[in-house]
């Protein structure tokens, strides 16, 4: 895949907002806590598409990995990807490329249900392989079993969740009319 330069600017958009709302976080006793980074990942995915999503998404973890303080709570470093919560984290670039990907196919360039339908799937196909990361990750790391990983990372965070999926799916169609003017286009590779 050759990347032009609105892709860049796009890909660095996308991880500079995983980066600006990652500090807005709410801890829970389980050591996953609540946070806005998966707004940012979904729509990542959604507007850049799956190959770009993935792409901003793994620059915002090497950011972190690095050691910026890019992750929740203001932290970074390789010991938050291998911490409890770092199955998610891993996850993230996997999550967009599911979003963009089913979006992409389906529901890009349809207009009311049909649009929003495909959204709907993405993010929900999306959030589940992103949960069964995290959930296998936490119970390797902390030795916790499955009920307890359902019970402090995931219960917990289905409400939460699904507001963000109804939010991100407002948010697509005005981004995809204020981006209108940049061509955002997945390209295959030969």
């Amino acid at each position: 895949m050759k990347l032009t330069t609105k892709d860049l600017v796009l890909c660095a958009l996308f991880t500079a907002l995983a980066c600006a709302v990652s500090p807005i976080s709410i801890p829970l006793p389980g050591g996953v806590p609540v946070t806005l980074q998966q707004v940012a990942v979904m729509l990542a995915g959604l507007i850049l598409g799956p190959k770009l999503g993935a792409l901003s998404m793994l620059v915002y973890l090497l950011l972190g990995a690095v050691g910026l303080p890019v992750f929740a709570g203001l932290s970074g470093g390789l010991s938050r990807i291998v911490g409890p919560s770092g199955g998610f984290l891993v996850a993230y670039p996997i999550l967009a490329a599911i979003c963009g990907a089913v979006y992409f196919r389906f529901g890009r360039h349809e207009t009311g249900a049909g649009k929003y339908l495909a959204m709907a799937a993405g993010m929900l196909i999306g959030n589940i392989v992103l949960y069964i990361f995290g959930l296998s990750w936490f119970m390797y790391i902390l030795g916790r079993n499955l009920q307890e990983a359902l019970a402090l990372c995931m219960l917990p965070f289905i409400p939460g969740d699904l507001l963000k999926m109804v939010v991100t799916g407002l948010l697509v169609p005005r981004l995809e009319k204020a981006l209108a003017g940049v061509r955002i286009q997945e390209r295959r590779t030969a």
